[in-house]
């Protein structure tokens, strides 16, 4: 009699299995995915990706991304204190160190912008909520500008904000946007809640001046903000779009500082920021609804929320339980979001999945 092998038994039993009709279950050792519809994300890349000085002071990350979208480019940079700029590869398959000053290195920069100037020479713009100055750069980390809080006599265009600073209030810079020459800077982050001016006088060398126009201001009225944390361009349009955080919306501005409507996002979901990729747009949320599962990562459509991505309760990632920043990416027909948590932070790219 021949032996009868454990192996065989297995590979008969498969064979029954697949006569009477049994198929594994699609995905069922695929990575967890979270969204909906054709919005649906998987995690691609976490902290490991990051370099090994970014990773050392990552628990302490609270900023936010820029994506230099000229053609072939693609390079996004975001910055952490204690380590510095980092670039992450327009194929998202790098990462790498800029050497960074100590100045800005060693204090928190609190979001990041990337704009051209009029002959195309690309400049990256940092906050600093802690040194109460924004900082901009080449693309290489090269200081090229600091601008200093305004002076107690300052014109900024506004009677309560020209008093704050007479009265020597504190300026915490939270944001930066350019559009015209102009850098509008939120301060959420303070008592005065409004977005300040500064103008860039020129680029080579470097100047900008403190310019007489602030708008929206600590309240809850139209185009007041209960904190004013984040500031966007949307691509080719003239407006500038402020996140309210605690009033969930998203408040629409003229250049001019005339406010114009309200995006309403979910209620409790505290939005830090939003972010433009064609009809699409992100938006990364302190907290959720339901704060018990972690903060969701939000997807919409020509203004409409089609997708909520939960990369703590879906995707495993603990340390997702607020979100202060995510930019979408697209590569190869596909989509992904590079998101960073705060506090713990953590970093984590996301890629769309069929």
């Amino acid at each position: 009699m021949k032996r009868f092998t454990l192996t065989a038994f297995f590979v008969g039993l498969l064979a029954i299995s697949w006569t009477l009709g049994y198929r594994p279950r699609p995905g069922a050792a695929q990575s967890p995915t979270s969204g909906h519809g054709k919005m649906r994300f998987r995690v691609l890349y976490t902290s490991d990706h990051l370099p090994p000085e970014a990773r050392k002071v990552l628990t302490s990350a609270h900023g936010g991304f820029a994506v230099d979208l000229r053609p072939g480019k693609g390079e996004t940079y975001f910055s952490l204190k204690g380590a510095g700029i980092v670039q992450i590869g327009g194929d998202l398959k790098s990462t790498r160190m800029l050497d960074t000053p100590a100045e800005m290195r060693d204090t928190n920069l609190h979001n990041t912008t990337i704009w051209y100037a009029p002959d195309g020479a690309p400049h990256l713009t940092f906050p600093s909520n802690e040194a109460g100055r924004v900082f901009t750069t080449n693309l290489d980390g090269k200081l090229e500008h600091t601008l200093l809080p305004p002076e107690g006599g300052s014109d900024l265009g506004h009677p309560i904000a020209s008093d704050y600073f007479r009265g020597r209030g504190n300026f915490v810079p939270t944001d930066t946007e350019q559009l015209d020459g102009l850098l509008y800077i939120t301060t959420g982050y303070s008592n005065l809640d409004f977005v300040l001016t500064a103008r860039i006088v020129s680029t080579n060398p470097f100047r900008a001046v403190w310019h007489d126009l602030a708008f929206g201001g600590r309240g809850a009225g139209p185009g007041q903000f209960g904190t004013g944390h984040g500031i966007t361009v949307p691509p080719g349009a003239k407006r500038l779009d402020v996140s309210d955080r605690p009033n969930s919306e998203i408040d629409r501005f003229t250049r001019y500082g005339q406010y114009l409507s309200t995006l309403r996002m979910p209620l409790g979901s505290f939005p830090c920021d939003i972010y433009y990729l064609g009809k699409y747009a992100v938006v990364g949320s302190l907290h959720g609804p339901d704060r018990s599962k972690g903060a969701p990562i939000y997807i919409l459509e020509d203004d409409k929320v089609i997708s909520t991505i939960m990369p703590k309760e879906d995707l495993g990632l603990k340390n997702f339980q607020h979100i202060h920043n995510a930019v979408l990416r697209e590569y190869g027909n596909k989509l992904y979001v590079i998101a960073q948590a705060w506090n713990p932070g953590d970093f984590a790219i996301l890629e769309q999945v069929p």
